[in-house]
């Protein structure tokens, strides 16, 4: 058979920056939604919106959602909008147009479908922040199933089917980030098991080659300085 590989248009050292706070608290730690929700706020106001959370739980979605309304949106900042506020069309809809037609800017929290077919060309959606490694749940029926068969098989559940699956999902959640040659924007992955566990190495070499950068302030300057480029380009 002729094969054919075409290389990616996107130059994502140069269009994106990404971040693994080191100093998150673990996943499964009380403070890590309190923590995720203090980056959101930080990182949206600077940008003037233009910020999408994914979460991999309702639960962290709500919590989020919840506290960025609180800090955020009843002061009129910026604009929160909540999966199920309303029908997914008009909440893209809304996104996509941020502060473009006189609004307020926008920072969209969601969850499930959100992680693929939402495309944001442009400058609406500059930070995409992940809140965990999408993990599939452990107490899921099918993956308890297919973990039992795969050591049947004398496999590993988690590195031959939990990780894949992981990767496959993150890489699709990313991908929300870029969607033309023009864009730029910075995505923060606000779990340190990329830093500490063994298969972090792993998951970050499946993602994109986008900058990645080690230090909180590197992160914003590389932020600032991307996303400068993408206004002078469009």
């Amino acid at each position: 058979a002729r094969k054919l590989r075409v290389a990616s248009p996107f130059d994502y050292a140069n269009m994106a920056a990404i971040y693994v706070p080191p100093n998150m608290p673990k996943p499964n730690d009380t403070n890590h939604i309190r923590s995720v929700s203090a980056w959101v706020e930080k990182h949206a106001r600077s940008l003037g919106g233009r910020t999408l959370v994914l979460t991999t739980t309702l639960n962290a979605m709500r919590q989020i959602g919840e506290s960025l309304t609180a800090s955020l949106g009843h002061s009129g900042e910026l604009e929160i909008l909540v999966q199920g506020q309303g029908p997914k069309r008009r909440l893209m809809e809304r996104f996509r147009a941020g502060a473009s037609e006189g609004g307020l800017g926008c920072v969209l929290v969601a969850s499930a479908s959100f992680w693929e077919g939402f495309d944001v060309p442009g400058q609406a959606l500059q930070l995409l922040i992940i809140d965990k490694l999408p993990f599939p749940s452990p107490g899921d029926p099918l993956v308890k199933a297919r973990g039992n068969r795969l050591q049947a098989q004398g496999k590993n559940a988690f590195s031959d089917h939990s990780l894949p699956e992981a990767i496959v999902a993150l890489k699709q959640g990313a991908g929300r980030l870029i969607r033309h040659e023009t864009d730029r924007g910075g995505l923060l992955i606000a779990d340190n098991r990329l830093l500490s566990a063994s298969y972090g190495r792993r998951i970050l070499a499946a993602l994109p080659l986008m900058q990645q950068i080690a230090q909180t302030e590197d992160f914003w300057d590389a932020l600032v300085n991307i996303t400068t480029a993408s206004t002078k380009v469009s």
